[in-house]
């Protein structure tokens, strides 16, 4: 089959969860033999197929949403707004987690209707007619639920989209923006030919959410091979892998792990900290660090992030632990961590314990303290980490392969094309 991907990048600064979902999904359908082209929106993506230009730019079409809305932005204008300077220090500066002024250019996309967001499509389907006409489509998000009429009216192709935490973005929409939203999606919907999620616990969120809509579970799926490394560290080691921030939990870990070093408990504890992080973490950064100062010696931080160099960072960990203060719809590094064949610490809610399983440990509530214990109970207890250590290494082998996630992608693509 040949299919086309269209994913808004967060421009490789960071780990970003729904990118490299979508990379992820890429890699599988590629490894099973099939033609797949990824298509960046906004932002860069190393991820993203070569030779492929970037749709509706974010510094660009920032300013067409706020000030031509019909289109008629100057070419001179557009040209400087869409410069690889411009566009590298968006990238720099990406990964607001709110929505906040950001409502026009959010309902642009979901309602497909003013000019300038007319322009932009006019030319993402220029190019696809010019590469070549896909078997199906598959949208990263609702997010881009605007495209979908579009699509189907030009080129005449059937679409896929993904559900995975819209929710996050649009309930901090402000005023009667969330529910607008909420609504263009809801009757946009029916023009989606299917959709699909990571999680039981996100097909329910998605269906309260969008009433009517039942979404198809499908686990991500992971390269194995790439990933497994049979020998542990020398030293106990956990691993912190996600965006470097408050609400993916860094100042929780920094405590938990303090906690462990003055109870010494558990000789030669290391963290390892990766996933990289924008200029808007800083302040959060900051405080992880001051927290963890006095046992920087035992911490390691790795500065550079790349999105292609993610096996690489569990070879050297012995747990994961990704301590959220928000419900995830998956969170990836638990299906990485797995495959790697490292267990996991996590909270006991949101999607954790449907998709950890048996695969490691979940504790209650999330305060640093309760991780510090669940860590210290896996850490200490070698028959215990082994147990878990199989049990995570037969849940990627069984249901976060690669070699699972295309076989159920290629299913539901089937049915949705009708042959």
């Amino acid at each position: 089959m040949k299919i086309l991907i269209i994913s808004p990048s967060a421009g490789d600064s960071y780990y970003c969860g729904n990118c490299f979902r979508d990379s992820l999904m890429a890699q599988a359908l590629i490894k099973a033999g099939h033609d797949v082209t990824v298509l960046p929106l906004y932002l860069p993506m190393s991820l993203a197929s070569e030779d492929v230009p970037i749709f509706f730019p974010a510094v660009s079409y920032y300013i067409e949403q706020a000030m031509f809305k019909k289109g008629n932005m100057p070419a001179w204008i557009r040209g400087l707004s869409s410069s690889k300077l411009l566009m590298g220090l968006a990238a720099s500066m990406s990964g607001t987690t709110s929505a906040e002024g950001m409502e026009g250019m959010t309902m642009s996309m979901i309602t497909g209707t003013d000019g300038a967001f007319k322009k932009n499509l006019a030319e993402m389907v220029a190019w696809i007619m010019k590469d070549g006409i896909p078997d199906i489509v598959h949208l990263s998000s609702t997010l881009l639920i605007g495209i979908v009429a579009s699509l189907t009216e030009a080129l005449g192709v059937k679409v896929v989209c993904s559900l995975q935490d819209e929710e996050i973005w649009i309930d901090s929409l402000k005023g009667e923006w969330a529910s607008a939203a909420w609504k263009a999606i809801r009757d946009s919907s029916p023009s989606v030919d299917a959709f699909v999620t990571t999680s039981e616990y996100y097909s329910a969120i998605a269906s309260r959410k969008m009433p009517g809509v039942s979404p198809t579970v499908i686990y991500p799926g992971i390269d194995i091979d790439k990933y497994f490394s049979a020998p542990l560290p020398e030293y106990p080691t956990i691993g912190f892998f996600y965006r470097m921030n408050g609400l993916d939990g860094l100042d929780i870990m920094a405590e938990a792990f303090a906690i462990l070093k003055r109870q010494g408990d558990i000789p030669n504890l290391k963290l390892r900290i990766g996933g990289g992080r924008t200029g808007s973490d800083r302040k959060d950064f900051s405080k992880a660090l001051k927290i963890l100062r006095p046992f920087m010696d035992d911490v390691t931080i790795e500065e550079e992030y790349s999105p292609l160099a993610h096996h690489l960072f569990y070879r050297d960990v012995t747990v994961v632990s990704v301590p959220l203060r928000f419900d995830e719809g998956i969170g990836l590094y638990v299906c990485e961590a797995f495959a790697a064949g490292r267990p996991v610490v996590e909270p006991d809610r949101g999607s954790y314990p449907e998709i950890v399983s048996r695969g490691g440990l979940l504790y209650k509530g999330k305060e640093a303290d309760k991780l510090a214990q669940a860590l210290w109970k896996l850490l200490s207890d070698k028959e215990l980490y082994d147990e878990k250590r199989e049990s995570a290494i037969r849940l990627a082998r069984e249901r976060y392969s690669s070699e699972a996630c295309a076989r159920n992608l290629e299913e539901l693509y089937r049915i949705v094309i009708g042959i």
